[in-house]
């Protein structure tokens, strides 16, 4: 099968002996609270635009969107300041999705910095679902129209009604939850509850499903291991309000780069033309404005 254009909707850059910037997750001795010391493989060397490229040459990669990796930087624009670096250097990341603690007092002032920067495009708050009803965080969330930004939420399922809550409240502000609505455990159970959350959340207008790190949840993972939870995603959002990403270099971790591109379009590979490049290419574009 001839391969799509595709527009990888996240990714991570780092650059370990940044003077400003700390990549927390990728540190040494640090244990993840999901995906253990493994991820600490990542920090053994730099990942950078040229390193992407030159990973995806042969997956007809034509643009990229760029999610936070300097996790505990003192300050988070230093980030989105060296990506729009990377970006006006080689053309990569084409959109840039940046860190900003909606709860925090300087937050309009922070959004205003990173606006700054052309690519700049979104925001995620790694801890935004633990404060999902606290006045404060509801406040800084509310500037994300005001700055046509749009929000990346990292939940689970046991968080689900709320983000559909919080959806709801601010129905102009433009939302994607993140990693297929992150399925990190396989049981009956929780695939169950997984499954409902996304069917309840796919009633939400403003909510966009990025199928991304899927491997996080299952190491050992096939085409046919996620092939159902892809297709809840596009059965539940559409193929309107769906897109694919790689989570690379996390997801490397378990597989390459080729290999999820190509499940993706397994997967799909009976839906229309028109079905298949939304999901890989033009929504993407469209909601990043890219």
């Amino acid at each position: 099968m001839e391969k799509l254009d595709f527009v990888d909707s996240h990714i991570h850059l780092y650059d370990m002996q940044h003077p400003h910037l700390t990549y927390g997750h990728w540190a040494p001795n640090f244990i993840h609270p999901v995906l253990g010391a493994q991820i600490q493989v990542l920090g053994e060397r730099n990942f950078i635009a040229e390193d992407y490229l030159e990973i995806t040459k042969d997956a007809n990669v034509t643009k990229a969107i760029h999610v936070q990796a300097a996790i505990g930087s003192e300050d988070p624009v230093k980030e989105t300041e060296w990506l729009q670096e990377a970006s006006d250097r080689t053309g990569l990341p084409h959109g840039i999705v940046a860190f900003a603690d909606f709860g925090a007092k300087n937050i309009q002032e922070t959004l205003e910095r990173h606006c700054v920067f052309e690519n700049m495009r979104g925001i995620r708050d790694f801890e935004a679902a633990d404060h999902f009803e606290d006045p404060s965080f509801k406040q800084g969330f509310g500037l994300m129209e005001r700055y046509d930004l749009i929000a990346s939420m990292g939940v689970e399922w046991m968080q689900m009604a709320q983000l559909k809550a919080v959806a709801s409240e601010f129905p102009s502000v433009k939302m994607v939850l993140d990693h297929t609505g992150t399925p990190l455990k396989r049981d009956n159970e929780y695939v169950d509850g997984w499954r409902k959350g996304i069917s309840s959340l796919g009633e939400v207008d403003n909510l966009w499903c990025k199928i991304s790190g899927l491997g996080m949840g299952d190491h050992e993972w096939t085409t046919e291991r996620i092939r159902s939870f892809v297709m809840h995603c596009i059965e539940t959002f559409g193929t309107d309000r769906c897109f694919f990403g790689t989570n690379w270099p996390v997801d490397s971790l378990w597989s390459s780069y080729d290999s999820i591109v190509d499940a993706y379009a397994e997967i799909v590979s009976d839906f229309s033309d028109q079905e298949r490049q939304s999901l890989f290419s033009t929504n993407a574009e469209n909601l990043y404005r890219i």
